[in-house]
């Protein structure tokens, strides 16, 4: 075979490719002068090497060879057996060619074949034609008094003989039903018979589970003729596709209808175990799930150990049960979600569904055996998320409630004629923090046995919920300040609830600290949770500093007047505006020390800070009412400011005093006695 000029090009420049790829192989073999001794070795290693590649392609070639030669023999015995099936096909056809004479000549045989095959059906069930009533009353009375296989064994007879009967008759093929419907008035007693003996099949397996441990004797009967009627379905079945025949009654289904009569013993079973309802017992679910919980591992234990012994294989009756229970269990449990829950219900539900039902007290029990990762869902995603909303709801809804009476009992401690509360370190305080955070703590702990999911849902909510308290605080104490100022006299001790309220901030923010470092697990630090968090922070930060200006409201409303005296002719001439100042401060100072320290020390940074501001506007602004001194030499310039730097002086001194070093950094009194130079 000659190649193409293409062919010859392709295969020249493979051999060059080969012979330069070959020479730089040997080139490297020998780059150093010792390798040239090694030259026989390589020499005998390539021929090696060639020989073995040479051996491999000759048995390939020697396979695919041996396979094309075996391939070959059987194509051609494959020809020679078509051949002989061809010849075979002729002479069939040529047989079969008179075959329609001979259906014709044997017509008459046929009939009376056919007559032969009727009379002796007849013959053989006559016994059982002419004792049909006799048999219906033996049978019935076996029925009653439980010997269920001999009264199946009857029924079968009976069954057998109608059934064989009717069958000839529709092998007449005529249309006439007279004889069809007389052989079924006659026989229908057989339907009676098999309609009772199905109820009692039925009542038994409605008592499986206490059977199958009292007498299980009784329930291998019932299954046996269960058994042997699915059987008979289904040769009946097989028989109505050749024959176009169905027997009456048939299919029976009985082992459909057995089990779905173990199906209505479990949804008995489970509804019927509700011992009483909300309005007789406040725990009458937690009450009707332990029930279930007992019922149902009890059954599966019995399903397990003891129907598995007694039941066919195929039924696969600890799996049945198991799946059973479990369709049944959530089918209760939604038509309880439906008819609605109240207050710890929803935590009661969620408990036994997430926790309980998976876990080792039931699904999970060693005496059950099951894979954790085989134990389905009791109730679906959407179904558990509705639930959870609706428990958040429900949460929601009580914390409106317990917040409003909270803020009500505040309102009415503080218009009382009695102290505030105080601590074990002798600061003022009222009892809404605690309170407040005793609702918190308890609803998280409650969730916290549920999953770690709502932990962090309730965790949310309750920084919502007591965000708003805040907010419903902070209107509560602009109302109490309100009716203070409207008429002082009404209300004896604002000066006391307000440094109580002042410590009830800061006792908000430690409690919510505790609160986040104890149920806020790592991995659960969102935006949106921060947020939500770092509001609730500020809300009660800027209540305590507006409760502190309202505080301080109190004092400078006595000492209004005194700042109207500055920087005037009267202040000039030797006004004591400023000793009166720090003096009534300091009554007012001596009722702070209810205050915890780090709010003493915001009092006196604010009250610092307030007094130094009006002391300058006096030094900086006319008004109406009080005319700013004006001066008319440098002596009067000079006098004023020293008594201004020895004003400032006086009063840094003051609140260093009540206060310690804290009110000595960066002292706005400083500014003060610089603006007078």
């Amino acid at each position: 075979m000659s190649m193409s000029r293409e062919q010859a090009a392709e295969v020249a420049r493979l051999e060059a490719e080969a012979q330069a790829k070959a020479a730089k192989h040997v080139a490297n073999m020998l780059a150093r002068p010792d390798q040239l001794e090694k030259v026989h070795q390589l020499t005998w290693r390539v021929s090696r090497k060639k020989a073995s590649v040479e051996a491999m392609l000759k048995t390939a070639m020697q396979s695919q060879l041996d396979g094309v030669r075996t391939g070959l023999n059987q194509l051609e015995k494959a020809l020679l057996d078509i051949s002989d099936i061809k010849s075979c096909m002729v002479d069939m056809e040529d047989a079969l060619g008179g075959v329609g004479e001979y259906w014709d000549r044997l017509r008459e045989v046929r009939e009376e074949n056919l007559r032969h095959s009727q009379l002796a059906t007849a013959k053989e069930n006559l016994k059982h034609i002419f004792t049909v009533p006799e048999t219906v009353a033996k049978t019935e009375l076996w029925i009653e008094e439980g010997k269920l296989l001999a009264a199946h064994q009857s029924l079968v007879d009976l069954e057998n003989s109608r059934d064989d009967l009717l069958f000839e008759l529709h092998r007449l093929g005529h249309n006439n039903t007279r004889d069809r419907d007389l052989l079924k008035e006659y026989f229908e007693a057989v339907n009676d018979l098999s309609s009772k003996l199905e109820k009692q099949l039925g009542f038994t397996l409605l008592r499986t589970f206490a059977t199958v441990r009292k007498s299980p004797r009784e329930l291998v009967t019932a299954l046996r003729i269960i058994e042997r009627e699915e059987r008979s379905d289904e040769d009946c079945l097989a028989k109505q596709k050749q024959t176009g025949f169905l027997p009456p009654g048939r299919p029976k289904k009985w082992r459909e209808v057995c089990m779905d009569k173990l199906g209505q013993s479990v949804e008995q079973k489970m509804e019927g175990n509700q011992l009483e309802g909300r309005e007789e017992n406040k725990m009458w679910l937690v009450r009707h799930l332990e029930v279930i919980r007992m019922l149902m591992l009890e059954d599966l234990r019995v399903a397990k150990h003891h129907l598995v012994t007694v039941f066919p294989p195929r039924y696969n009756i600890a799996q049945h049960c198991i799946s059973l229970y479990h369709r049944v269990v959530a089918t209760r449990l939604q038509d309880i979600i439906e008819e609605g829950l109240e207050g710890q219900e929803y935590v009661s539900l969620l408990q036994w569904v997430l926790n309980t039902y998976p876990g080792p007290e039931l699904m999970g029990s060693t005496a059950l055996g099951l894979e954790k990762n085989l134990i389905p869902p009791l109730l679906t995603d959407a179904a558990v998320k509705r639930l959870t909303s609706s428990y958040l709801g429900n949460m929601r809804d009580n914390y409106t409630s317990w917040m409003t009476n909270t803020i009500r009992q505040e309102k009415e401690d503080w218009c009382s004629d009695r102290d505030p509360d105080m601590d074990f370190d002798g600061f003022f305080h009222t009892s809404s923090p605690v309170i407040i955070y005793q609702m918190v703590d308890e609803n998280l702990q409650v969730s916290n046995t549920i999953s770690p999911e709502l932990v962090y849902q309730v965790l949310l909510l309750c920084i919502e919920q007591v965000t708003k308290y805040g907010h419903m605080y902070k209107s509560a104490i602009q109302e109490y300040k309100a009716s203070y100022f409207r008429e002082r006299s009404s209300l004896s001790l604002f000066t006391r609830y307000m440094i109580a309220i002042i410590n009830n901030c800061d006792r908000f923010e430690v409690l919510s600290q505790e609160m986040k470092s104890r149920w806020w697990k790592p991995g659960h630090h969102d935006n949106d949770g921060a947020g939500k968090f770092e509001l609730l922070l500020k809300t009660f930060q800027e209540i305590r500093l507006e409760s502190v200006n309202y505080l301080l409201d109190e004092a400078f409303l006595d000492i209004e007047a005194y700042f109207s005296d500055l920087l005037t002719a009267k202040w000039q001439t030797g006004s004591q505006a400023i000793d009166t100042i720090c003096a009534t401060l300091n009554d007012y100072f001596e009722d702070y020390q209810f205050l915890k320290p780090t709010n003493f020390e915001l009092v006196i940074s604010c009250a610092q800070n307030r007094v130094a501001r009006k002391y300058i506007t006096a030094m900086l602004q006319n008004n109406l009412l009080r005319r700013k001194i004006t001066f008319t030499s440098q002596e009067e310039r000079k006098s004023a400011a020293v008594k201004i730097r020895t004003e400032a002086a006086q009063c840094k001194s003051f609140f260093k005093d009540v206060a310690g070093d804290m009110a000595d950094f960066d002292s706005p009194f400083d500014t003060v006695a610089t603006l007078g130079e």
